[in-house]
């Protein structure tokens, strides 16, 4: 590759990258100076006005001071948190020479230097910076390892910035290896991607790598702040809560957002139109339907559902909110810190519900939501989907809890009877008996059914090859220890309903389990000969004649028990 840059694409204005803490001012627009998008605009200059990046910046600035920097550095990552702009900053850093011209390397470039400002304005010729999505080939990469080998025409160190690295082909990271590992010592490579597994573990072990992390939800409302006091416009906190969680930790994601906000709204930007943008739904109605959730009132579920589908909401979007929901006050019940973007109402209202409710039913909320949502992203009519799933949480608000009925079972506080399903006969009718007792009540069960021809047998494979896991009545949970189909299972599930009257669940699980019953006769056997053999008379007829076999014995009615 040649150093005029023609196939290279140079460092252009700087793009999208990490917030600041003190923005510059920026200089006030010419008249017919082009509109700069905010993520441009308000991009760092230097290693002081990185947000969310500081553990990366004091190992960068202890390796200048120390001159103990790699020759190579690969910055990974999440879409907007900075990569490029840490690459452009670092080279900055490498070639800065001061307002004197005297200077070295260092962690705080003047920005007023000739390097400074070249790099800055994307025309230093020293300073390389190549796509590697558009430039995917090894011929780019044999450019690169032929020009590497000239000195630097002006700058301390010849800088090659290759971004979205990841893309490169097979060969060209083969191609880049040696040149890689061992450069010229006027030679520095900074690598960008955000996928970092895609990377070559031999390139990888061959650069110093650095991790940026997610910009925080409260680091961002405050650098969106200070942007909008300088744009001259107003916001709302909570509307700057709603882009920072949007964001996602992106302050590109959250620039771009609030640049469309500004546009949107020139008297200020309010939190309605941040949810209308973006098709947040509104967090109250949000709550409200929470709690119609809770209440298991399902004509108020479906009509709000329908009021926020009317109004612009995505069905998915509300189910998020949903989710949050749960989440925020599952957070507030394990007294989990406060998230800085909630509102004195939402921080207020979680508190409540959590004073409320049990994990065991936000889990199963959660849980449903879950279920709900991702059927929503697959279904050819998502508001269906969101009623359906709704209507599905709005039945279960009002069934008990699982572990709570399985626990007043066992101490017999409620009886598991049920009504004989319609135009059921024989057994199955009138007055309903109780279920059994225990597993081994439940296989005698089986074994005396007339519902079933072939009952004995199934009584005998759940006697000799079934090992218990749960019975909670009406549901059992077994472990095979012999293939088991499906159909065994609800034939297994039909013969209990005729019997009990009540619909049972049949599971299989890959858990131990007890042992079976048949194990469980034969310990309960071997225990008791072991018991006969140590008996004093036993032991004194063996000691007389240590020939003889034990075939059978009886025990004495006293004995037994």
């Amino acid at each position: 590759m040649s150093d005029s840059q023609e196939t290279m694409e140079p460092a252009a204005d700087p793009g999208p990258g990490l917030g600041l803490d003190e923005p510059p001012q920026p200089a006030a627009p010419e008249a017919d100076q082009p509109y700069r998008v905010l993520a441009r605009k308000y991009r760092p200059q230097n290693f002081a006005q990185l947000i969310g990046q500081d553990a990366m910046v004091q190992t960068l600035g202890n390796a200048i001071k120390r001159d103990r920097l790699a020759h190579a550095f690969l910055l990974t990552g999440v879409r907007g948190v900075g990569k490029t702009s840490t690459a452009r900053l670092l080279a900055k850093a490498l070639n800065c020479i001061g307002p004197d011209g005297e200077g070295g390397p260092t962690i705080d470039p003047c920005g007023v230097c000739e390097h400074c400002l070249a790099i800055a304005e994307g025309r230093h010729i020293d300073v390389v910076e190549m796509d590697a999505a558009s430039h995917t080939g090894v011929d780019d990469v044999r450019e690169i390892i032929e020009a590497v080998r000239y000195a630097a025409v002006s700058a301390r160190y010849k800088i090659y910035i290759i971004d979205e690295v990841h893309m490169l082909s097979k060969n060209a990271f083969n191609a880049l290896l040696k040149t890689l590992e061992e450069p010229p010592p006027h030679v520095k490579f900074l690598f960008a991607t955000t996928e970092v597994n895609k990377v070559p573990v031999t390139v990888l072990s061959r650069c110093q790598r650095f991790d940026l992390r997610r910009i925080p939800a409260d680091l961002l409302v405050e650098h969106f702040r200070s942007i909008i006091e300088q744009e001259g416009a107003e916001a709302e906190d909570e509307a700057l809560a709603l882009i920072a969680r949007a964001a996602e930790g992106s302050v590109r994601d959250g620039l771009s957002i609030l640049d469309q906000a500004i546009a949107h709204g020139p008297e200020g930007v309010t939190a309605a139109q941040i949810r209308e943008m973006i098709g947040l739904s509104d967090r109250g109605a949000v709550r409200t339907l929470f709690g119609e959730l809770l209440a298991g009132d399902a004509q108020a579920v479906l009509a709000s559902i329908e009021q926020q589908h009317t109004l612009g909401t995505d069905p998915a979007a509300l189910f998020r909110g949903l989710l949050e929901t749960t989440h925020g006050i599952v957070r507030a019940k394990v007294g989990g810190a406060d998230d800085p973007a909630l509102s004195a109402e939402e921080r207020e209202a979680f508190s409540d519900w959590a004073s409320r409710l049990g994990f065991a039913a936000l889990h199963r909320i959660w849980q449903l939501l879950l279920k709900g949502l991702r059927e929503i992203e697959t279904a050819p009519v998502p508001l269906e989907a969101a009623e359906m799933g709704l209507l599905r949480i709005v039945h279960a608000a009002g069934m008990p809890d699982p572990s709570d009925l399985a626990r007043k079972l066992e101490s017999g506080e409620v009886v598991a009877t049920a009504p004989s399903p319609a135009g059921s006969g024989g057994q199955g009718s009138g007055p309903q008996a109780s279920l059994p007792a225990d597993f081994a009540a439940l296989v005698r069960l089986v074994a005396e059914s007339q519902h079933d021809d072939a009952s004995w047998k199934t009584a005998q494979f759940l006697e000799r090859d079934v090992r218990l896991v749960r019975y909670a009545p009406p549901s059992l949970v077994i472990r095979p220890l012999k293939p088991c189909d499906e159909e065994f299972l609800r034939d297994l599930g039909r013969l209990l309903r005729a019997e009990t009257g009540q619909v049972w669940t049949v599971e299989t699980s890959d858990e131990e389990g007890e042992a079976s019953l048949l194990e469980q006769e034969q310990a309960a056997l071997g225990a008791e000969r072991e018991a006969v053999m140590q008996s004093p008379m036993v032991k004194a007829a063996f000691e007389a004649f240590p020939d003889a076999e034990l075939i059978d014995y009886k025990l004495a009615a006293d004995n037994k028990g």
